[in-house]
Formats: structure tokens, C-alpha cells, sequence
């Protein structure tokens, strides 16, 4: 690989980090506007910001192994698997607790 290719890499590969870093002031940000005054944030658009956050779990992730993997970064390719399994957990604690658990009918143990 050249180095031209070989710097753009790392740079990709940084970007993603930092991507995936802003990962929780995305989903707090609604709460921070309330907060600070701005209840129309959190009641109107609210909901974005959460859609940004989840895509930004997901997507900065298996980006960065994939230019990991390209750029035949070792170290790289770890930390996104890392990443990976870090953002699998509030997502799947978003999937059983928001929605699949409020489907079973009281009485019953689901």
C-alpha cells in the first residue's frame, strides 16, 4: 500500500473514531436543550437526534472495520470490533425493554 492510500486510511480511520464518539451527546442532546430551556427541542425533533445517535452506533463501526480491513490495520480492525460491541449493547437493551418486552400481555411470563 503507498503511503498516499496508507495516510488517507488513518485519516478515514480517525474520522470514523470521532464519529462514533459523538455517539452519546447525539442521544443526550435532546435532554441538555430541555434542560437548558428549550422544551420544543426535546418535544419536536427529539426523535432525530436519537435516529442520529443509532446510526452513528452502527454504521461508524462496520465502516471502520471495513476500511480497517482494507487498510491492513490490526490495531484499527480491534478497536472498531470494540466499538462494535459496545454499541450492541444500549441497542439491544433498546430492542428487548422498548420493544419486545411491552408486547407480552400482563399475567403472562414472557
Amino acid at each position: 500500500m503507498t503511503s498516499l492510500a496508507s495516510a488517507r486510511a488513518d485519516r478515514i480511520i480517525r474520522a470514523l473514531s470521532w464519529w462514533w464518539a459523538s455517539g452519546p451527546l447525539l442521544l443526550f442532546t435532546p435532554a441538555i436543550a430541555y434542560a437548558m430551556g428549550l422544551p420544543d427541542v426535546r418535544r419536536e425533533i427529539g426523535w432525530a437526534f436519537g435516529l442520529m445517535a443509532l446510526f452513528t452506533a452502527v454504521l461508524a463501526p462496520a465502516a471502520g472495520i471495513v476500511v480497517a480491513q482494507v487498510g491492513d490495520r490490526r490495531e484499527a480492525r480491534g478497536r472498531f470490533l470494540i466499538m462494535a460491541a459496545l454499541s450492541s449493547v444500549p441497542i439491544l437493551f433498546f430492542l428487548f425493554f422498548g420493544v419486545l418486552f411491552p408486547e407480552c400481555p400482563d399475567g403472562y411470563h414472557c
